[in-house]
């Protein structure tokens, strides 16, 4: 009973990161969370996942604040962010998983996937690792963008999904130093700051901050696209997933003409789920579709908020849950104002003008913090180097001297 109680302790301080206390503080909360997955595939288990829940949360609970990813390195400190982003992925999902009063079904299996037909704990394997749910049956009528990589064989699919994950790579690590170049001494390095510039007139001063808030935004999509195709191309040449069990994850999202499309279509569904569970159902219950609506991005500006913590511990929640609220917000009105039938031109415009007034709030809470300060893989890379910063810098100087001579 007493190693029991030591490993469920809440820790007061971070220990550094070795295999060791990997082992001790990652590893458990990852074996409930599988337990629980296969658990939830079982009938009449209800009442063990009830009793599991609790020790799974707070084992991930104690395996977010109590280890060191960054190994005591300010620039690593996002390495931190993505452990508690996972811990509390581990604690939400898992929840749902213990109120799921029926077994969950797994609806499609590629005819060709080189496994039995039936496997629980392939399934339960599979059940973990799909957040979007894809192939089962509670994320039936979810929007899978179209395929563009060729599914001829396993080998061309890899290979175009290298290539692409490669090519994304490189314009994550552009983007972002391009960011940091604007301000390397404030926002640009982890010490952090605001991306808003008093020294520049109004009109300037929000030109220049939506130009960051835009080429975030570019940076965030880049990454996403380039570690996805390259767990694609894992999952498919190592682990023989046939590649419809990989669909795209994001869909072009600077294409989309309403911030529905945006938002349900054409941007990453990979929390989708946990959003709507914390926040879109506890809220809909209370104030009908609406709060539905804005329930599901207040839960998600939350969970971000979190995971600003480990960077900026001082981090003001309001920075991240006011923004993604008003996602919701604009939701409501777009569907009180034209129904579902916004689009065309004054469509994208209305998106993009949306989403870059609150862009600014959250990449300004997101710098304030020292996010934008991470390395990248361009950051050593100095023949790409030079060029963008110089660049960045004569923009950046042009603004300030229009700025002084209006």
């Amino acid at each position: 009973m007493l190693p029991l109680l030591d490993v469920l302790r809440l820790p007061t301080t971070r220990v550094l990161l070795t295999t060791e206390s990997f082992a001790s503080r990652v590893l458990p909360p990852v074996a409930c969370y599988f337990l629980t997955a296969f658990l939830v595939l079982l009938p009449r288990t209800q009442s063990v996942r009830i009793a599991l829940w609790p020790i799974t949360a707070i084992l991930a609970l104690r395996a977010a604040i109590s280890l060191d990813m960054s190994m005591g390195q300010p620039k690593l400190a996002f390495l931190n962010m993505h452990l508690q982003l996972s811990m509390i992925c581990i604690a939400a999902r898992t929840l749902e998983w213990t109120v799921q009063t029926k077994p969950f079904v797994r609806m499609a299996r590629p005819s060709s996937i080189d496994v039995p037909k039936q496997n629980l704990v392939l399934d339960a394997i599979d059940l973990a690792c799909n957040f979007r749910g894809c192939g089962w049956d509670w994320s039936q009528g979810m929007y899978i963008p179209p395929e563009t990589h060729p599914t001829s064989s396993r080998l061309a699919f890899a290979t175009s999904a290298l290539a692409s994950g490669l090519k994304h790579i490189f314009l994550f690590g552009t983007i972002h130093f391009a960011v940091k170049s604007f301000s390397p001494d404030t926002f640009g390095c982890v010490d952090g700051g605001t991306i808003f510039d008093d020294s520049l007139p109004p009109h300037l001063r929000y030109l220049r901050s939506s130009i960051i808030a835009t080429l975030c935004a570019f940076s965030v999509y880049s990454l996403i696209k380039a570690n996805y195709e390259i767990i694609v191309v894992i999952c498919v040449l190592i682990f023989r997933q046939h590649p419809e069990q990989c669909p795209p994850l994001i869909d072009s999202p600077w294409r989309a003409t309403s911030l529905r499309e945006f938002w349900s279509r054409r941007w990453h569904q990979w929390l989708r789920r946990i959003f709507i569970f914390l926040g879109g159902k506890p809220f809909s219950l209370l104030f009908g579709r609406i709060g539905g609506v804005v329930g599901t991005f207040l839960a998600s500006g939350f969970i971000h908020h979190l995971g600003l913590l480990p960077i900026d511990p001082s981090s003001e929640m309001w920075r991240m849950v006011l923004p993604f609220g008003m996602m919701g917000v604009g939701m409501v009105i777009e569907r009180a104002v034209s129904g579902n039938k916004t689009g065309g031109w004054m469509g994208w415009t209305w998106t993009m003008c949306w989403m870059v007034l609150w862009g600014n709030v959250m990449v300004d809470g997101w710098a304030r913090a020292g996010m934008l300060g991470s390395p990248s893989v361009v950051d050593g890379a100095t023949p790409i180097r030079q060029p963008i910063e110089r660049l960045v810098r004569t923009f950046d100087e042009y603004l300030h001297a229009i700025g002084r001579n209006p």
